[in-house]
């Protein structure tokens, strides 16, 4: 190799904008653009380099290759499947593989769970059978990703658990049982999730010389960024392709591993330093020191449980920040929406205000928007783990769905008609959209009444425009009842979107967030339909109530990007916490709510898997104690914070309120540490 460099630091140190310098120098000094490999761990991470390419004086035409281990993966194993189906215990090898997304990984094992389920194997832990589905596949990611057997996930989950419980280890060899037969399925049909794909690459595919001698004619060049957030294996395929590039640039981000509850390995990737031939730290400019400077090297101290000295830190930092306080949790918001109400009446874009929260739920983020929205400020969310039910517009279209095939005696709640009432059909209000619901839709009844059979009182209450606008729907899904046998899911969707309710005068006809959704909807349903029916089907009833089911039971979507990439640069951005770091966004102004709740440190709850012990450099012999559990959420917060206040320029406002949302008093370790942060010296060293 030519040169090899490794550059660690913060977040705001430049690494990033030095990797774009070292592509654009590979460029221009004639190294073809399809010569250099950039590695991310995650898609979303690559819109820095997405935009560069894209940019004026770009030195290439052609683009750059942004790729992730699983897109590499899925690469090699569709040019080279020859090469390994016959040694990989699959039963049709000649076959080319199916590719499954998580959505259709789910839908197969979904068919497995259910006997399971049945059995009451997993009644200790009451888990829904989308959790056990999701917790599952996470087990085999994890194995994928570590380069654990599945009988290694379960020894360690066991023994990490010690004798706390007896009911847990039979969860656990259920749910490792359950991942073994869907393996075994996934053998029987030709069928890779992203483990086996992970798997086939890595146990199977690196191994194979001619697949070498291609890697090293294609590619010369190597850029990983973010290493942080990635797996270990990773950093093994980077160890494999080393001694064959010409150049690598590696790029850590210090106190940064957002992604360890999926598997990312932080100290493993920083073993990779060793291979380079310079290691450069670095550090954000020191000249001018900024107060938001100031706050991130006090609060990692006093995050770290250090005392911070009084050297004017302290008080250095804090203009950069301030404490907003209030009773009750609405007061909370009202005070939020009148200070970033105050910024935009200055003059600060929209854009460059951020709202930020543990946890953002469907109450919280309503609350923002119409707030917001009074005062005429545009907001714009991205909560990437929510499923696709959760989202207005797709349950607007999955009611109407159900009202489409009677057959199928799903009748959907009165509620849940009410709402798909009043989002697609213009003129209607919620108060008319009740009367209507109440009026024409009956439960077990079949499908919908007519308009023109209400009494003209009630039809001129409910105004004739919207009556005129409810019949074209209505006899819409009278006549698609017709063709329904014909008619897959996703055609359903996309009809019933361009022929009725993204029409003018329906709700859709301008809401291009609900356009968003319906599309990633519409995507869903053609990946079911194509990689569970390839062949098609004689009739599409069923395996469309199959889809119904399956989605109303809240598996989540696979990770569209468009939902990464959908940036309003006007509008106040509101996302979780961890959502808000993995966007790699920078703003000028940041608001964390209810700042007095433990969930800023605790971690998700998973019975049937823990990232932590499930991990290479996880000790397969220990047992997970409570200090331990109390390590990893400080340095997990500890991580947190320091990746959030390094992503703001000018000013953080840390609003408290002593109530939380379900009206508990709020007294989270995060609030503990902002409290000694407000502290003026001299209380400090009294105390």
């Amino acid at each position: 190799m030519n040169q090899s460099r490794y550059i660690e630091g913060p977040a705001g140190a430049g690494k990033t904008s030095t990797a774009l310098e070292h592509i654009r120098a590979l460029l221009e000094s004639g190294v073809p653009a399809e010569e250099v490999l950039i590695l991310l761990p995650t898609r979303s991470l690559g819109t820095p380099y997405q935009r560069a390419q894209t940019a004026a004086g770009w030195p290439s035409g052609a683009p750059l290759d942004i790729v992730t281990l699983g897109g590499l993966a899925r690469r090699g194993l569709e040019l080279f499947w020859p090469l390994i189906a016959g040694r990989a215990d699959f039963r049709d090898p000649a076959r080319e593989p199916s590719f499954l997304t998580l959505e259709t990984a789910q839908y197969y094992m979904s068919r497995l769970a259910a006997e399971q389920i049945r059995s009451g194997v997993y009644d200790s832990v009451s888990l829904r059978r989308g959790q056990i589905i999701r917790q599952t596949l996470d087990n085999l990611n994890k194995a994928a990703a570590n380069g654990f057997s599945l009988d290694e996930v379960e020894a360690r989950l066991i023994t990490a658990w010690g004798d706390r419980h007896s009911s847990r280890p039979p969860v656990y060899r259920a749910s490792i049982e359950l991942a073994r037969s869907f393996r075994a399925l996934c053998q029987d049909h030709n069928l890779l999730d992203f483990s086996a794909q992970i798997e086939l690459y890595t146990q199977h595919l690196l191994a194979e010389p001619e697949y070498r001698r291609w890697f090293a004619g294609q590619y010369r060049h190597l850029v990983a960024d973010n290493l942080e957030e990635n797996v270990p294996l990773a950093a093994d395929f980077i160890r494999w392709a080393w001694d064959d590039l010409d150049s690598a640039l590696l790029i850590y981000d210090r106190d940064a591993g957002y992604r360890i509850f999926l598997g990312a390995d932080p100290s493993g990737m920083a073993e990779l330093s060793a291979l380079c031939d310079t290691v450069e730290q670095r550090d954000p400019p020191a000249e001018p020191p900024t107060p938001i400077a100031a706050l991130a090297q006090t609060m990692s101290a006093l995050l770290e449980g250090a005392v911070p000295g009084h050297n004017g830190a302290a008080g250095e930092a804090a203009p950069a920040f301030s404490l907003q306080t209030h009773r009750f949790y609405p007061q909370m918001i009202g005070g939020v929406v009148d200070q970033i109400a105050a910024l935009v009446e200055a003059g600060t874009p929209p854009g460059q205000i951020a709202v930020l929260a543990p946890l953002l739920g469907d109450s919280l983020r309503f609350e923002l928007v119409e707030r917001l929205d009074e005062r005429g400020i545009q907001a714009v969310s991205h909560r990437p783990s929510r499923a696709l039910r959760d989202e207005p517009a797709a349950r607007a279209m999955l009611a109407l769905m159900a009202l489409a095939y009677p057959e199928w005696h799903a009748d959907p709640p009165v509620l849940d008609v009410v709402d798909a009432l009043q989002q697609v059909i213009g003129p209607l209000d919620p108060v008319r959209a009740w009367l209507l619901a109440q009026i024409v839709y009956r439960p077990g009844r079949g499908g919908l009444g007519s308009f023109d059979v209400i009494k003209s009182g009630m039809q001129e209450r409910i105004s004739y425009r919207a009556g005129e606008q409810y019949e074209r729907l209505r006899r819409w899904l009278v006549d698609f009842g017709q063709d329904a046998p014909l008619s897959p899911p996703d055609h359903f969707f996309s009809r019933l979107f361009g022929e009725v309710v993204s029409q003018p005068g329906f709700g859709f006809h301008t809401d291009l967030e609900a356009g968003r959704i319906v599309a990633e909807l519409v995507e869903s349903a053609r990946k079911f339909r194509q990689i569970l029916y390839p062949d098609g089907a004689d009739d599409w009833r069923a395996p469309g109530q199959e889809y119904y089911t399956l989605v109303q039971e809240g598996l989540l979507a696979a990770l569209y990007l468009s939902s990464w990439q959908q940036e309003q640069q006007d509008a106040v951005f509101l996302a979780p916490a961890y959502t808000f770091l993995m966007r790699g966004r920078v703003v000028d102004y940041q608001f964390w709510l209810d700042v007095g709740s433990g969930v800023w440190w605790e971690r998700l709850e998973q019975p049937l898997t823990h990232p932590y012990v499930l991990a290479r450099g996880y000790p397969a012999d220990q047992i997970w104690t409570d200090d331990l559990e109390f390590y990893a959420r400080r340095d997990a917060l500890r991580r947190l914070v320091l990746g959030l206040v390094r992503r703001c320029r000018q000013h953080i406002t840390l609003a408290v309120c002593d109530l939380g949302e379900s009206g508990y008093e709020q007294r989270g370790p995060l609030l503990q540490i902002v409290q000694r942060l407000a502290q003026p010296p001299a209380v400090e060293e009294s105390a």
